[in-house]
């Protein structure tokens, strides 16, 4: 199955940490949070990309023209560096489709603006290339077939440190706890779309907003609650967060080490 990645915004929570490369490039340990995602669905086998560029593609097209295998792949170095020779590799099996949707498209118009790139395929993964998780994608994507619905999406527990406040009429605290503790469920932005799906979204129309609307009044919508490990980018304070669980070496979205023990990073 193809997956489309949506990785063109400019990223205005996180541009105290750069204004000169798009959020899905800022790095995780070595690699940017793009290469992340895209290495965990390549684990689960699904390695044609489709990427939807908008604020610095240049910045994308770089990074990926000038792909160096030997920073995350273990290799054995002789004759002074004349000699290189990888045992393991990342991308040589990956597809990836560059498209241009503008600097500022919204999600549901990326998605329509490669619509022509996933003609013949009955489903497909879509992803906004900003957050990590383990959730079980073979799982999900069963979720989505069993459901025979136009369109589902990865729900996760939030973990932002807000506080969730109940208020009667007459403005008296009925309850306050934290967000994560509210029984609150959010968009993790891991998505299963049918090629219905298109016929959902008119010109201008954000994903989430009317079209989505749309399948819901259908019955066409479903979701797969994942309790496990998320965390979004959306600010520094997200980054450093994943900066801190990848350097200790067990982060929870990094499942292709136990399938590829030539992958370390």
């Amino acid at each position: 199955m193809k997956v489309v990645l949506f990785c063109g915004g400019l990223g205005m929570r996180l541009r105290e940490y750069s204004e000169q490369i798009p959020k899905p490039m800022v790095e995780i340990g070595y690699r940017p949070l793009l290469w992340h995602v895209m290495k965990y669905y390549a684990t689960y086998g699904h390695k044609d990309f489709i990427l939807c560029l908008g604020y610095r593609a240049d910045v994308v097209k770089k990074y990926f023209m000038n792909y160096n295998e030997y920073i995350s792949n273990d290799f054995i170095f002789s004759d002074s560096g004349k000699t290189l020779q990888l045992l393991g590799t990342d991308i040589s099996d990956w597809k990836i489709t560059f498209v241009y949707t503008g600097i500022h498209s919204n999600i549901g118009q990326r998605l329509k603006a490669v619509e022509q790139y996933l003609e013949g395929e009955e489903m497909f993964f879509a992803n906004y290339s900003d957050g990590l998780s383990d959730v079980p994608l073979d799982k999900v994507l069963d979720h989505h077939r069993r459901s025979n619905k136009v369109a589902s999406f990865v729900s996760v527990k939030p973990t932002q440190s807000f506080h969730v406040v109940s208020i009667n009429e007459d403005s008296m605290v009925t309850d306050i706890q934290h967000l994560e503790h509210s029984g609150i469920w959010i968009n993790g932005g891991y998505f299963v779309f049918n090629k219905e799906i298109f016929n959902y979204i008119k010109d201008g129309e954000e994903l989430v907003d009317k079209p989505f609307q749309k399948l819901i009044s259908q019955g066409q919508l479903v979701t797969y609650k994942h309790e496990g490990f998320w965390v979004g980018m959306d600010t520094f304070k997200d980054k450093q967060l994943l900066d801190e669980i990848h350097s200790k070496g067990n982060a929870p979205w990094v499942i292709w080490k136990n399938t590829n023990t030539n992958n370390k990073i």
